[in-house]
């Protein structure tokens, strides 16, 4: 019936079709797992929340161990440049969520963000998941 290419989400236990931004999703997932050594039932993705009237779905939120928001991923497709409006987003989705971490990949090109103050600054080192919780 449909000849969509599936993939495992780990995540949703459950496959999902492969678009481009899965792709970067799933790669990323590895990676918070992998070397960033995130434990899996510490991440969801496609999380769904509001803001004021609009709803919105972040693509994968790291959790921290009073299950409280710790990081937001935003994974956009290879092809999309990471650009202001990429971080508003991010920036945005942390109006609801309040976390110490933003992280946006394309794939390509990521970019952390830590919480520092007001603000957020960008760093260059990747926290793996017990320095986030530092």
């Amino acid at each position: 019936m449909h000849d969509k290419e599936l993939i495992w989400d780990p995540l949703r236990k459950k496959e999902v079709a492969l678009t481009p931004e899965e792709r970067v999703r799933q790669w990323c997932i590895g990676v918070l797992a992998g070397p960033m050594k995130v434990p899996m039932h510490m991440m969801m993705s496609e999380v769904g929340f509001r803001l004021g009237e609009k709803q919105f779905r972040a693509d994968i939120i790291i959790y921290d161990r009073k299950a409280l928001p710790l990081a937001v991923v935003e994974c956009k497709r290879p092809e999309v440049v990471i650009d202001q409006d990429v971080l508003d987003q991010a920036v945005r989705y942390n109006m609801v969520l309040n976390v110490k971490y933003m992280i946006i990949t394309n794939g390509t090109r990521t970019f952390i963000c830590r919480k520092e103050g007001n603000g957020y600054s960008f760093i260059s080192d990747v926290p793996d998941y017990n320095e986030m919780l530092g």
